[in-house]
């Protein structure tokens, strides 16, 4: 029988399909708000993706990704889901369970509404969006600038209230600087540590052990050294041949970045071992479009020339004065740290900062993002790396997904502020909104939909600390919603009130506008769905 071309189709409409969605919705936030929290849970994980088939976790956006369910309109949900927790993991890198939890109240709250048949949802909905407009601006303008104090707090919230590990970070951070960048790897031993420089770093390592003159740490380490860029091969030592003069005749030292030849670059070791030429080579950066971008930020760090095969420079007109300065060069097996020199275009310098901060506001990837970032980092700042490190692998990965998240974090914080923590600033919104009888009944409606929402990430850190909003009620700062200040909450972790901020309970300001922002373009999507269409599916039982 020929096979017909094409795939059958399930369909679901109306209300069928929705609660169906919901369905999905309520499966995949009751996994995930589990850990929210400072008294929030962990959740094990079984999976072909994480080390040994099974990982431990407490980061929302570990726990989303893990989730697929067998139903395909309740496995829509969970996409749809996993989406508002990956874009709000991409803009502030935290905050995913939190809009996971703000999504599921906002549809929960939609569809528990008495007057729900007699409205045009559609201008409920268009409500909602606004609203959530007017309120991301409150919080915009309410957010407090980081210090150090607050930024070791961030760090420790954000890393599950461990406070090793959020000194590690916040020392990291005030020793690379408001422009440097932190990354996080992994430790080739049990230990977790950081290292620090105020230079830059290349994942690429010297191209000849020849070049090796620290063989105690199997190093080659330079201190004021010239610095040749270029993208294009040098295939005859001629073509260098210029700038080659005066660093041998004058003992100067040099670092080549740029692709050679082997026949190049072993007479060139030759002469480091037999005539003590002070020279080392290694690779361009990256590749494609990236290394271009990367070589040319070296090259106006250490204010050097860059010689471009892809722009048609000539590399034999290369000079002595088209070279860089690096006060100190530190080349390994496989990676190499650069100290910058004062030569640089600080002018130039500050414009490509300038200019790549504006290319993050319209980079929409993660990893695009985070490349951006290190290009600062080179240009403007140090660069701090934490080393996580564990007994065994299944610690490693919790801790390291802690780590990561926790680091994010701090970096929102120091791009758009802090606001007080523990659902705090989401619930004193709730406690702003009233609705009034000269709205319209679809605006009474938005705002009713969202002064419950915006009270469920509070309502949940209590829920996972064994109390309910009663609790707040009674004991409340004058016993009333409308009366608390701002700043003032309840921190479950000591199970004390007061003033959010000085207590250390935190969150950036980034965190939560997207956490926010993301919830409700996402429940926006699933409330107006009214035709779903799945593939159709075949089960086999045993």
């Amino acid at each position: 029988m020929e096979q017909l071309g094409y795939s059958p189709k399930n369909l679901a409409f109306d209300d069928e399909g929705r609660q169906k969605l919901i369905k999905g919705i309520k499966k995949i936030s009751h996994a995930v708000k589990s850990t929210l929290g400072p008294r929030g849970q962990t959740v094990l994980i079984e999976s072909e993706q994480h080390l040994n088939g099974i990982t431990v976790t407490k980061d929302g956006v570990t726990v989303a990704k893990s989730i697929d369910l067998l139903d395909p309109i309740e496995n829509l949900a969970v996409k749809i889901m996993k989406q508002a927790a990956d874009k709000t993991a991409s803009d502030a890198g935290d905050g995913t369970t939190t809009a996971i939890v703000l999504t599921e109240a906002l549809v929960n709250a939609m569809y528990e509404l008495d007057n729900l048949d007699e409205l045009n949802v559609t201008e409920v909905l268009r409500q909602l969006e606004e609203l959530c407009r007017d309120l991301l601006n409150t919080l915009t303008k309410k957010a407090t600038k980081l210090n150090k104090k607050k930024l070791l707090d961030v760090a420790t919230i954000s890393a599950n209230n461990d406070k090793q590990i959020g000194k590690l970070i916040s020392d990291t951070y005030n020793t690379v600087g408001a422009d440097g960048i932190v990354t996080v790897e992994r430790s080739q031993s049990s230990n977790t540590y950081a290292e620090t420089t105020k230079g830059f770093k290349l994942d690429r390592g010297y191209v000849s052990n020849l070049f090796i003159n620290n063989h105690k740490k199997d190093e080659c380490v330079y201190d004021d050294v010239y610095v040749l860029v270029s993208d294009a091969e040098i295939g005859n030592i001629l073509t260098i041949e210029n700038p080659l003069k005066k660093i041998v005749g004058e003992h100067k030292k040099l670092l080549i970045i740029a692709p050679v030849t082997n026949n190049v670059c072993n007479t060139l070791a030759a002469n480091v071992m037999k005539r003590g030429v002070q020279l080392c080579i290694i690779s361009p950066p990256d590749f494609g479009y990236r290394q271009q971008e990367l070589m040319n930020d070296i090259a106006l760090s250490l204010g050097a020339t860059y010689f471009s095969e892809r722009t048609g420079d000539d590399l034999s007109l290369i000079t002595f004065e088209d070279l860089g300065h690096a006060n100190r060069i530190i080349v390994g097996q496989n990676s190499s740290v650069i100290i910058k020199g004062e030569t640089a275009d600080e002018e130039k310098v500050n414009t490509r900062i300038s200019e790549l901060t504006e290319q993050i506001k319209i980079t929409p990837r993660k990893p695009d993002q985070d490349f951006l970032l290190k290009r600062i980092a080179s240009l403007a700042g140090g660069i701090g790396v934490i080393y996580v490190g564990g007994h065994t692998d299944l610690e490693q990965k919790e801790k390291f997904d802690r780590v990561d998240d926790a680091v994010c974090a701090v970096r929102s914080a120091l791009e758009r502020g802090i606001l007080p923590g523990g659902g705090t600033a989401l619930y004193y919104l709730s406690t702003q909104l009233f609705t009034n009888s000269k709205n319209s009944d679809e605006k009474n409606a938005a705002i009713k939909i969202l002064k419950r929402a915006l009270r469920a990430p509070l309502r949940q850190i209590l829920s996972n600390a064994g109390k309910d909003e009663d609790y707040i009620h009674t004991r409340g700062s004058n016993g009333t919603y409308i009366d608390i200040p701002f700043n003032e909450g309840y921190d479950v972790k000591n199970e004390v009130y007061g003033d959010m901020l000085k207590m250390g309970v935190i969150d950036p300001a980034k965190v939560t506008t997207s956490a926010l922002a993301n919830a409700v373009s996402v429940a926006i999507t699933i409330l107006s769905t009214n035709a779903i269409i799945t593939l159709a599916r075949t089960y086999e039982t045993n």
